[in-house]
């Protein structure tokens, strides 16, 4: 008997053809709030629901591994501290929850980043929350927090120097087993949604062979039927991969 997976548009996706990794940059929650006169921890909130949303379709439509672009180094570093501490308040809320609903749903968490910057409840917070076992994993979820891609790399080097491993033994597989990303696929495709045509630092190593997927729909009201868009604009492109 055929599957039939949960879509909610009228678009023919190929479930045979999903990407097996999505990257999301999560843009235009300041711009969707000040467009409602909120405030800007308001236009967060509703970034973070949102995310829950997405979360839960990519796992219903079989997406086995998510990526979210979250926090980076610059965002927390160069923000005013009221808009920080709001971040940083509802990142706590949010791991809390994440502790007591995702592990039932089987979402695999794992954070790409240095967290250890951040205040101590929040580090507990997502301490406990990647310490969690599944009796069943569905999707991986990567979140990025205090991330840089050039970091990243940077961090990669240092530790390949640290375990003294010869010149001669560096290559690309190598490297990618010193990255936070270890042991799961590059994205397919890379998404930004908020109108901006660029990366932003944002899994530099991981998208040398992603689709760039760009929309002008703000964070918050990219919705399962924005993805499911951007999945079957994935879908027609020629993935050659340089062949």
């Amino acid at each position: 008997m055929k599957k039939i997976l949960p879509f909610l548009t009228s678009l023919k996706i190929d479930p045979k053809k999903l990407p097996k990794h999505i990257g999301i940059i999560m843009d235009g929650n300041r711009r969707w709030a000040r467009k409602r006169g909120l405030s800007v921890t308001e236009g967060h909130k509703a970034g973070a629901k949102n995310l829950e949303i997405i979360i839960k379709h990519c796992q219903k439509i079989g997406i086995k591994h998510l990526t979210i672009y979250a926090l980076s180094t610059e965002n927390w570093r160069k923000r005013s501290k009221t808009e920080v501490m709001g971040i940083f308040n509802l990142l706590l809320d949010i791991f809390r929850k994440w502790k007591k609903d995702y592990s039932s749903q089987g979402v695999k968490f794992f954070v790409l980043g240095n967290f250890q910057a951040f205040p101590f409840k929040v580090r507990d917070a997502i301490k406990n929350t990647l310490k969690l076992v599944l009796d069943k994993e569905r999707i991986k979820f990567n979140v990025a927090l205090n991330y840089g891609g050039r970091d990243e790399i940077i961090h990669a080097i240092k530790d390949i120097i640290k375990d003294s491993i010869p010149a001669s033994k560096i290559n690309e597989k190598l490297v990618s087993n010193y990255l936070y990303t270890k042991g799961q696929p590059d994205p397919d495709i890379i998404i930004r949604p908020g109108g901006e045509f660029r990366l932003s630092n944002f899994l530099l190593w991981q998208m040398s062979y992603a689709e760039l997927y760009f929309s002008k729909v703000l964070w918050p009201d990219f919705g399962p039927a924005q993805l499911e868009k951007a999945i079957y604009w994935y879908q027609q492109r020629d993935r050659r991969k340089g062949k």
